[in-house]
């Protein structure tokens, strides 16, 4: 019985902490669609990836995460994709862990791969602008201009000063060229 009703607090535990990392992410969102200026939006969504970055119940994670994603920077894409892919063994409904590993396949040039990743990401966390940003780059170098801009879109119904919206001229421009 002990036992039981332990299980029973560590698993409130943990549910509480996913669920007070939603609320917050969720608050956060409301005001993004609302806010005006760019200044205001990029605090907005600094406070959005710090959540992000944080999984919400286990620090070790959070570490190997912030490990892989130094191995990433230094160009140590093969090791970095191996700790990326213990995270999400570990815990595969963690959109970041996910989101990394997409981003170290985009670096290798292995698209279909982080297409791959990056559909997860968005299962997990439809609003992850960037996976999204990602996604439309991955189908600008694939030359899928139409599904760039469709990316880009999508996050800027809940992120409606996201800088990637320049690229949607850009991008019209590549579909003009196309054309011709």
């Amino acid at each position: 019985m002990k036992i039981f009703i332990l299980f029973l607090f560590i698993s409130s535990f943990f549910i509480s902490a996913q669920s007070s990392q939603k609320i917050l992410l969720n608050k956060l969102f409301d005001q993004l669609v609302k806010v005006n200026d760019s200044n205001n939006a990029e605090e907005l969504e600094k406070k959005i990836w710090s959540i992000w970055i944080k999984h919400p119940d286990d620090n070790s994670l959070t570490e190997k995460l912030e490990f892989g994603t130094e191995l990433m920077q230094y160009g140590d894409y093969n090791y970095a994709l191996r700790v990326f892919d213990n995270i999400i063994v570990t815990d595969p409904k963690w959109s970041e862990a996910w989101n990394k590993r997409a981003t170290v396949y985009f670096l290798m040039s292995q698209f279909g791969n982080s297409l791959g990743d990056i559909e997860k990401v968005l299962s997990i966390e439809p609003r992850h602008f960037g996976a999204l940003s990602g996604q439309a780059r991955i189908f600008i170098k694939l030359q899928k201009y139409e599904k760039a801009i469709e990316s880009i879109e999508r996050a800027l119904k809940f992120y409606p000063s996201f800088k990637s919206r320049e690229l949607i001229p850009e991008i019209e421009r590549l579909i003009k060229e196309d054309s011709i």
